[in-house]
C-alpha cells in the first residue's frame, strides 16, 4: 500500500471521550444529509478542555489538522458512532493514539470515516500541535517532519481495506459479501 497522509497534527493526552469527541446536544444532525454532515463536522472536538486549543478556528467549518496524536483509551465513553463521523466531516483522516476505546476502534471501520492507527510507543507527550507529520501505509510508520523522526505503527490489518471501501456496507457491496444496491 503507497498511501500516505501528510499534515499537521493535533495532540490530545488520555481518555478523551465521545462527549468531547461529539458532545451529545450535537447527535441530533442527521450524518446523510450532506449540510448536517458538515454542520456535525464543524463541532468537532468542540468538548475539549480550553489547555487544547482550538480544533476547528472560530467562523470555520473544517479543521487544518488531518491527524490527531493521543494517548491511551481514546474514543472512550458511549458507543456513539457520531464521534469518527464528526471527526471524518471536520477533515480529520487519522488517529495515531496509544490505544482506542473498542467500540470507538469499531465505529471508525464501520463509518470508514477514518483510520484509527495504533503506536507502538507513546507519543502525545513528546509530540505538540502544529508539527507537520506524515503516515506512510506502506511502511506501518509515522514520519514527525518537525523532528525530523520516525516512530513505527502498529499495522491497520484487515481494518484497513474495509476504511479504503468507505465502511462496512460499502466493503461488503464491494467484496460480494452483500448484494449491491441496483
Amino acid at each position: 500500500m503507497d498511501k500516505v497522509i501528510r499534515g499537521l497534527i493535533f495532540v490530545v493526552d488520555d481518555n478523551i471521550d465521545t462527549d468531547q469527541i461529539i458532545p451529545a446536544e450535537y447527535l441530533t444532525l442527521v450524518p446523510s444529509k450532506p449540510d448536517e454532515y458538515e454542520k456535525l463536522g464543524s463541532y468537532a472536538m468542540i468538548g475539549l478542555p480550553d489547555r487544547y486549543g482550538k480544533f476547528i478556528p472560530t467562523g470555520e467549518m473544517k479543521t487544518q489538522y488531518p491527524i490527531i496524536i493521543a494517548g491511551e483509551n481514546f474514543g472512550c465513553g458511549s458507543s456513539r458512532e457520531h464521534a469518527p463521523i464528526a471527526l471524518g466531516a471536520s477533515g480529520v483522516q487519522a488517529v495515531v493514539a496509544q490505544s482506542y476505546a473498542r467500540i470507538f476502534f469499531r465505529n471508525c471501520s464501520a463509518t470508514g470515516e477514518l483510520y484509527p492507527w495504533e503506536s507502538t510507543e507513546r507519543l502525545c507527550d513528546s509530540f505538540t500541535t502544529g508539527q507537520e507529520v506524515t503516515i506512510d501505509f506502506g511502511n506501518n510508520q509515522l514520519i514527525n517532519h518537525t523532528l525530523g523522526t520516525s516512530f513505527d505503527l502498529k499495522p491497520l490489518g484487515e481494518v484497513g481495506p474495509v476504511i479504503d471501501a468507505g465502511g462496512i456496507f460499502a466493503y461488503a457491496r464491494k467484496t460480494g459479501m452483500i448484494s449491491s444496491k441496483t
